[in-house]
């Protein structure tokens, strides 16, 4: 593997590919959702075999979700955007992250064809590596078996890596939004091996928050298929401003407000002033109640207040 800035570069798919010279270039490919600890062990497998043969490590990905095209009403809320995938990706080793804009007409490529135009003409793959799973071309008809065939065929290697898991049941993008949906975030962060991420712009709100004594930036959510966790309370990290703080955030209704529409809103504890406009990314590390009703300001103010301290406990602040 070639020694860089860190980081991958990154760039979309146009029809001349990547850039070529006589290295071995090693491939993976795939939606990558959430990027967690099973797709990591893939994406640690083409960095090593990339650095065994002084070869370029690539990332093949998709944007939108395959199934926002193939069978939109199927297609599941995603746990990392565009974006997020990128800042994910940071942090790997890979050369290069491809995004592929998956199209109508990329939907009806047989898998042969997907290989040959865009693996192989394209990007001048040498080795082949995906996960035990991996299902791709017209209708997922690709498989495993079939990318046997074709590799024999066409003369590049092929390496499958097996499923990791957690709890006894192998780690899945399907899983991990499950786990985020039933408000189970420990598990799902087990999965990702991170906090779970939002991201997005500070709107302004009705003020209530700061009513009771405890300010709160409420958050427009970046990504319209970004997958917003079970309603409930959480700690959290949360950076914005170039700043990184606790926070106590709240997710889905506001039932002690009758009328009131549910929010995404985070108070931000040590902090005072505006942050109208500016774009925050929250990690989300800790669930720590459901959503309740309370009767009087008072009781509502104190638990906040428990929330608050439960927090600072959690994160060390």
């Amino acid at each position: 593997m070639s020694e860089h800035a860190p980081g991958p570069t990154v760039f979309h798919a146009g029809p001349s590919g990547l850039p070529r010279d006589h290295r071995p270039v090693i491939v993976t490919v795939g939606t990558f959702d959430g990027v967690h600890l099973g797709h990591w062990r893939v994406l640690e497998e083409i960095g090593a075999r990339a650095a065994a043969v002084d070869g370029r490590s690539v990332l093949v990905t998709f944007d939108p979700h395959p199934l926002r095209i193939v069978r939109p009403a199927a297609a599941p809320p995603l746990l990392t955007t565009p974006d997020e995938k990128k800042t994910v990706l940071a942090e790997s080793r890979l050369d290069y992250v491809v995004f592929v804009a998956f199209t109508p007409e990329l939907r009806e490529y047989s898998p042969r064809r997907f290989v040959t135009e865009l693996l192989l003409s394209r990007l001048g793959m040498s080795e082949l590596v995906i996960g035990y799973d991996h299902g791709f071309g017209k209708g997922r008809s690709g498989d495993v078996d079939t990318l046997r065939v074709i590799a024999a065929e066409c003369g590049f290697a092929l390496d499958v890596v097996d499923a990791v898991y957690a709890d006894d049941a192998a780690i899945s993008s399907t899983s991990i939004r499950q786990a985020l949906q039933e408000g189970r975030l420990a598990d799902a962060n087990r999965g990702l091996g991170r906090p779970y991420p939002l991201t997005g712009i500070v709107v302004r709100g009705d003020g209530r928050g700061r009513e009771l004594g405890f300010p709160t930036a409420n958050i427009r959510v970046s990504g319209v298929d970004k997958l917003v966790p079970a309603a409930g309370i959480y700690a959290c990290h949360a950076s914005v401003t170039g700043s990184r703080y606790l926070g106590a955030l709240h997710i889905g209704p506001r039932p002690s407000f009758p009328g009131a529409d549910p929010t995404v809103e985070v108070f931000l504890l040590d902090f005072e002033g505006g942050l109208y406009g500016h774009e925050i990314r929250l990690e989300l590390v800790e669930y720590l109640r459901p959503v309740a009703t309370f009767g009087t300001v008072r009781s509502l103010q104190e638990q906040i207040r428990a929330d608050v301290r439960r927090t600072r406990a959690i994160l060390g602040g």
